[in-house]
């Protein structure tokens, strides 16, 4: 990485992770080091993007799966040109809760949307992220979170465990396909552990 060039850190990972969490604190992390950081998400990220979530997330929605795919490319590539790419130009560390691996996992892996046609829609928008956290939890875990939240659940989460259960399986093919991206994070532990465990693998790599 030059000066003249940011950082783009992504968090992937099924419903319950905790990426959120840990992308939060990261952020705080990094700003108390002196960095400059733009902390964000997807979809959403834009005014557009963020409607567009709205519209996925709707338990009501009712969409085809490519339909689902193309909406989350819609939000994506206005998310990457006003805010992403501006941001690294800026020389900006990007830290991101969910990019293209989830669209992979839940559209490509869960929904059955052909991954040749996911990873053409990847290229033409033309940005890698350049380190992935991929947080695993266990079922029993993520289903103690999500009821934690108190919120009724999304479009997604409605959609089963044998669904969850195939973006498990996605998420892992695609961070063994990309080893020197992807760092798989045990997240089962409490904030505090994960976020050793992501601070250690970020060491040496900004």
């Amino acid at each position: 990485m030059t000066d003249r060039r940011g950082f783009f850190i992504t968090f992937e990972g099924g419903e319950g992770a905790g990426k959120s969490t840990a992308a939060a604190r990261l952020a705080a992390h990094l700003r108390q080091a002196g960095r400059e950081v733009v902390l964000t998400r997807e979809p959403g990220g834009t005014p557009g993007a963020e409607a567009i979530r709205a519209l996925l997330l709707d338990p009501a929605t009712s969409l085809t799966s490519l339909a689902d795919t193309l909406l989350h490319f819609a939000a994506r590539a206005d998310h990457v040109a006003t805010v992403i790419r501006p941001a690294l130009g800026r020389g900006t560390v990007v830290i991101c809760d969910r990019f293209y691996d989830s669209t992979m996992a839940y559209q490509g892996y869960g929904m059955g949307v052909d991954i040749a046609a996911i990873a053409s829609l990847i290229r033409t928008i033309g940005l890698i992220p350049d380190l992935t956290f991929m947080l695993e939890v266990s079922e029993y875990v993520a289903k103690n979170r999500l009821r934690g939240r108190g919120q009724a659940a999304d479009r997604y989460e409605l959609m089963g465990a044998d669904f969850m259960a195939r973006i498990a399986g996605g998420f892992r093919a695609i961070a063994a396909a990309e080893p020197e991206r992807c760092v798989v994070i045990d997240a089962d532990g409490d904030a505090d552990t994960v976020f050793a465990a992501i601070n250690q693998k970020l060491a040496g790599r900004l």
